[in-house]
């Protein structure tokens, strides 16, 4: 069992808790866990947490970057061997967190191998920006970028255009434009959050209030050979177009290792899957880009380079 896990930074009062909620409240089919770092006041409503079925658990009195990794890592661990083990965790960190150094925790390869860091979202209130703009030069809050896959503009109902291209522009020195998006309420569409089920995808209920940007998804597979080394390559012009790329596959250079890739943004893993593809395929890949930004018919000429002939 593979437990994605979703991690949520930004400063204090940026919209974490609010996304929270949404994602809780409108899970997408999944169930989640949430890991509250609790080191200052945090709202989890009450009436919302009664139609939760997964617990909150909230880590109080330190920072899960520094003193209290070890719980962090103590409390995952519990969580995934929960029956039945939940198909996703999202952790919010405090405001005062820094990324890079939860990040680094994460990637411990006896927790990684069972919950992997799917994505990274960073929060950003563009009223703040533009209150505060000397917040740009604070060295926490560009770390907080640095290490998103993701920048999320919250509350972006509340400010005129403008003020929000203000906003990315400042972001944008840090992050590419095609990584910024902008949010109000929490409402983040499921896929930017998490890669969809290989062997299910599913559809955006048509009734759920998503982000402005509509998301296109192409699927790809084979049952001929193929090269990693290929499909590193290929990967390399893929992920500059897509949003994510999920997929298990089988190279000629690892026969009989089936291979579990990853990418979000330009952070890509590759890991051994506890699963071969289905159907006795070789590979088994989802691609999710915004509309109108992928060639499905582009996509399956650069994926057929990878396979050997």
């Amino acid at each position: 069992m593979i437990v994605p896990v979703l991690l949520v930074a930004g400063a204090l009062g940026a919209g974490k808790t609010t996304l929270l909620n949404h994602l809780l409240a409108n899970p997408d089919g999944r169930r989640i866990a949430a890991v509250v770092n609790d080191f200052g006041a945090v709202d989890i409503d009450a009436q919302l947490l009664g139609k939760v079925t997964e617990e909150v658990i909230s880590l109080k009195n330190g920072c899960i970057c520094c003193s209290l990794q070890g719980d962090l890592l103590r409390t995952l661990s519990s969580v995934i061997k929960r029956d039945p083990a939940p198909d996703a965790i999202a952790i919010e960190t405090s405001g005062i967190s820094d990324p890079a150094e939860i990040i680094r925790n994460l990637m411990d390869p006896v927790i990684f191998k069972v919950a992997p860091l799917e994505t990274v979202v960073t929060l950003v209130d563009p009223q703040r920006l533009q209150d505060d703009p000397d917040i740009a030069q604070d060295a926490l809050w560009r770390s907080q970028l640095r290490a998103a896959d993701f920048v999320l503009l919250t509350k972006s109902d509340l400010l005129d255009r403008a003020a929000l291209d203000r906003a990315r522009a400042i972001i944008g020195q840090t992050k590419p434009q095609s990584a910024i998006f902008e949010i109000a309420r929490g409402i983040v569409a499921p896929d930017l959050l998490f890669s969809r089920d290989l062997r299910a995808p599913r559809e955006l209920p048509r009734q759920m209030p998503t982000m402005s940007e509509p998301f296109a998804t192409v699927t790809w597979t084979s049952h001929a050979p193929l090269s990693l080394v290929r499909f590193q390559q290929v990967i390399g012009q893929l992920a500059p177009r897509t949003l994510r790329i999920k997929g298990v596959l089988q190279f000629s250079e690892h026969p009989g290792m089936p291979i579990l890739f990853q990418s979000v943004a330009t952070r890509g893993t590759l890991a051994p899957s506890p699963v071969p593809p289905a159907d006795g395929l070789t590979a088994q890949l989802v691609l999710i880009g915004r509309e109108g930004e992928l060639d499905a018919a582009d996509i399956d000429a650069l994926l057929r380079g990878v396979i050997v002939s």
